[in-house]
């Protein structure tokens, strides 16, 4: 296995985050571990069940009774999701599990997306991001962070990720390169990032805190 390390510990800029709209909470629960997006609805991972919600109208029209205590992504067909020390691969309209693969770190993990053919893991403590086959749940890739990593996302060959420390949270842009920090958004006081996904135009979607998930407008930036 052929694992590097890159460090993000750099200044950029940072700006307020844009808080847009609100959903939930869903289903009675006070909690979104995994946030992601399927080009139609929007799926929060609630601990006991993912709801899969309208974006416009905010309502829920779908709920899979599965466990989900962390990261959601989906690869165009499939939902991934996190489940203590499994990632499951799942059929969003049946909510079938249809194979799993070792979670990185056997249950220590946050966020999750998907790009370019592979899974995109969070730790959240280990503070890292981690490049994982979704085959075989092989590790081919370290990104440290210098904060705790809840939600990851790709985005037009941007690389995201939320953190959530010391009362303190933000989402920002790392080089997913050479793994230095190029743009930060602060969130409001009291307002942590659980989960995080991209819509592929102006929005993130992010896990907010008491089960909600926040609509965060995606920044406009200047190419590197």
């Amino acid at each position: 296995m052929n694992t590097d390390t890159l460090d993000t510990r750099s200044a950029a800029p940072v700006e307020a985050a844009e808080l847009v709209r609100e959903y939930g909470p869903f289903a009675g629960s006070d909690c979104v571990n995994g946030v992601s997006f399927d080009g139609q609805h929007v799926w929060a991972a609630t601990g006991a069940a993912l709801v899969a919600f309208d974006p416009d109208s905010g309502d829920a029209v779908r709920t899979l009774a599965l466990p989900c205590d962390a990261g959601t992504a989906f690869d165009g067909t499939h939902l991934y999701q996190i489940a203590d020390a499994r990632i499951d691969r799942i059929d969003p309209r049946s909510g079938e599990v249809l194979a799993s693969i070792p979670a990185p770190g056997g249950g220590t993990n946050s966020g999750m997306a998907w790009a370019e053919g592979s899974l995109w893991v969070g730790q959240y403590r280990q503070r890292r991001i981690h490049q994982v086959d979704p085959a075989t749940g092989s590790i081919l890739r370290t990104i440290a962070s210098d904060r705790f990593v809840t939600g990851v996302t790709w985005v037009d060959g941007e690389l995201w990720h939320g953190t959530d420390e010391a009362g303190h949270s933000d989402i920002r842009r790392i080089d997913p390169t050479s793994g230095a920090v190029q743009h930060r958004l602060q969130m409001p006081d009291g307002r942590g990032v659980s989960g995080l996904e991209s819509d592929g135009a102006g929005l993130f979607y992010c896990g907010a805190g008491h089960g909600r998930v926040c609509a965060v407008k995606r920044p406009v930036l200047e190419q590197t």
